[in-house]
């Protein structure tokens, strides 16, 4: 879809405050989340956001940008909020500094229910669309640095053993977590069980995080 144009002499576009950027990509990522790039339309994106295409247009320049930007916008949100944790990587048990990012990543993800369906989504997509943004592998790259600072030290403390790979330990971490949450009502059907039940979820969560605990163990 080409950008609108004003046809008007008289009709001034209304700048656009940065509180209704955040809140078109914060509707985006719903109807993005629910429906994939290829099922939303730029129309129900306005109308959620209760503004009008030009004003969308203003800030994106096609559909397929602000979908990038939303899920820029989304990682952006994850990795702030880990910095958030104020985790002296350098002071820290080690252990419990990864047993910390384990919690955070756990409680984010319960919250954020939106992150990994987007993700889902551009997995479907081959990642094509999230390969287009320079900033996410940049604002990544710190996660893996302070888990590979804790997997050090703790390796010179004695209390965590060698060979583990950072990146490696950061995909369980995540799919000992994603998995039980985007699979909870397939299998719930499948084995006659609510696995949606918040007090299953947190009996999960607690036997993933002693598994954690465990394999990280000198």
């Amino acid at each position: 879809m080409d950008k609108p144009k004003i046809t008007t002499e008289n009709q001034v576009e209304k700048p656009i405050s940065l509180n209704n950027r955040d809140n078109i990509l914060r509707i985006a990522l719903v109807e993005f989340a629910e429906k994939g790039l290829s099922g939303v339309r730029v129309e129900q994106i306005a109308k959620a956001a209760k503004t009008n295409i030009r004003m969308i247009y203003h800030y994106f320049k096609s559909k397929e940008q602000l979908y990038v930007e939303v899920l820029e916008y989304t990682v952006n949100e994850l990795r702030r909020s880990e910095l958030q944790l104020n985790l002296d990587i350098q002071q820290i048990d080690p252990i419990i500094g990864i047993l910390k990012l384990y919690d955070f990543t756990e409680q984010h993800f319960a919250t954020h229910r939106e992150l990994f369906r987007i993700l889902q989504f551009e997995n479907l997509q081959q990642a094509q669309n999230i390969q287009q943004s320079i900033e996410i592998p940049l604002v990544s790259s710190h996660l893996l640095h302070y888990i590979e600072v804790l997997l050090q030290r703790g390796i010179s403390l004695g209390v965590i053993k060698a060979g583990i790979d950072p990146l490696h330990l950061y995909t369980m971490i995540v799919s000992l977590i994603v998995f039980p949450k985007s699979n909870a009502l397939t299998m719930s059907f499948m084995f006659k069980t609510n696995l949606v039940d918040a007090e299953w979820q947190q009996k999960h969560k607690e036997m993933c995080r002693e598994m954690l605990e465990s394999f990280i163990q000198a």
